[in-house]
């Protein structure tokens, strides 16, 4: 089973059955994306390397060092790949006091907690990912992380959900995926899984 489901406010999840939930991390469980946005730019500022907001969206879930290369590719421009993607992940975490989790997301977790096996499948590294959940007290509800460490081809790629489904021992079909991104609704609906689109921060505003 596969498919896209969208709700303005209140998540609506698609009928089941469901043995396990996948989660994205940035913009899905936590509301990070705009702290990463910030994070980049100051990240990008010493090599005037343009990154436009509706950018930084649309490569949602690419792993940081990948978005680097992007850049430099799309600008001509060689910045230092391990070191710019080492600042950005650096003033994020220091900008992690400021962290609040996505609403409709958080009741999820909440509610269903214990009765279904969950897992993260992030594109960010797995010290970033633990630093977010960790802010936000919810680690202990994720005993399968997939991290940008823990596969070679990364999202719209379903490699990253298919370790998590692995990981979990259920087969995708029964998996259900909770993204913020295109990228990771493609990746989600390439793996076999059925996924929810997680509205962005400007449509949770909007839709108050």
């Amino acid at each position: 089973m596969t498919g896209r489901y969208t709700e303005d406010v209140k998540l609506k999840l698609p009928q089941g059955p469901f043995h396990a939930y996948l989660f994205d991390c940035d913009g899905t469980i936590a509301d990070s994306m705009p702290l990463h946005y910030v994070a980049w730019k100051t990240a990008l500022a010493p090599w005037n390397c343009p990154f436009p907001e509706d950018l930084f969206y649309s490569w949602g879930g690419i792993p940081v060092p990948e978005v680097v290369a992007m850049l430099n590719k799309k600008y001509g421009l060689s910045m230092p790949v391990k070191e710019v993607a080492e600042r950005k992940e650096q003033v994020y975490i220091e900008s992690l006091p400021h962290l609040k989790a996505v609403p409709e997301v958080l009741e999820v977790i909440e509610s269903e907690y214990g009765k279904i096996p969950f897992a993260v499948v992030s594109g960010s590294t797995r010290e970033s990912v633990m630093a977010t959940l960790s802010t936000l007290g919810l680690l202990d509800k994720f005993p399968v992380l997939v991290c940008a460490e823990d596969y070679k081809k990364s999202k719209p790629n379903p490699e990253p959900f298919l370790v998590g489904a692995a990981k979990l021992g259920v087969e995708p079909k029964f998996c259900l995926v909770f993204e913020d991104t295109d990228t990771g609704i493609d990746a989600a609906t390439a793996a076999g899984m059925a996924s929810v689109k997680v509205p962005s921060p400007q449509e949770r505003t909007s839709a108050k």
